[in-house]
């Protein structure tokens, strides 16, 4: 993710997470932290057809990464695109030598828990009315070892598009 991305990835943002979107601030901020030798963070575009139609990003401290978001456009549910970018984001875990990876989940969001699940993420607990508005619980969930993926993280995904980033650089709506 560029900065010539931030207009793209608001309209997908506001148009899945309407009631809690990131402002273009905070996008701005998290690319902050992407470049140059400290970088912190790791954020990805995905296209199709000349369109952009997800995004991840990942923060990484004291060898802990945190998926901060993850989103594919409504059209591309079911096509492997989130699994493609969670691919993305376990292999920029890696490259920062973190020694796991953590995600916050809505409770009700059992599409997104399935593939989480199927990466090798465990439930590790709760966080009361995490989610604004509406006070919904988020499960939180963790990759013990992202450096040996699970055996759907190994599998190439099939499908049309493309994720751009780079795994050196760079809110979890699953």
């Amino acid at each position: 993710m560029r900065w010539w991305d931030i207009e793209s990835v608001l309209r997908l943002e506001v148009d899945l997470f309407p009631d809690d979107a990131w402002s273009p601030g905070m996008f701005w901020s998290e690319l902050a932290h992407a470049c140059g030798p400290a970088a912190t963070r790791h954020y990805v575009v995905a296209e199709a057809g000349g369109r952009l139609v997800g995004y991840a990003g990942l923060a990484a401290v004291d060898r802990t990464a945190d998926v901060q978001t993850i989103a594919a456009a409504r059209d591309h549910w079911g096509t492997g695109l989130g699994a493609r970018l969670l691919t993305n984001l376990i292999t920029a875990a890696t490259a920062f030598e973190c020694h796991e990876v953590l995600l916050e989940v809505r409770v009700d969001n059992l599409r997104a828990q399935r593939l989480y699940e199927r990466f090798g993420f465990a439930p590790l607990g709760i966080r009361k009315g995490y989610y604004q508005p509406g006070n919904v619980d988020a499960l939180v969930m963790r990759l013990a070892d992202p450096a040996s993926p699970t055996p759907a993280a190994q599998c190439p995904v099939q499908g049309q598009g493309s994720v751009q980033g780079s795994a050196q650089g760079t809110k979890t709506h699953g």
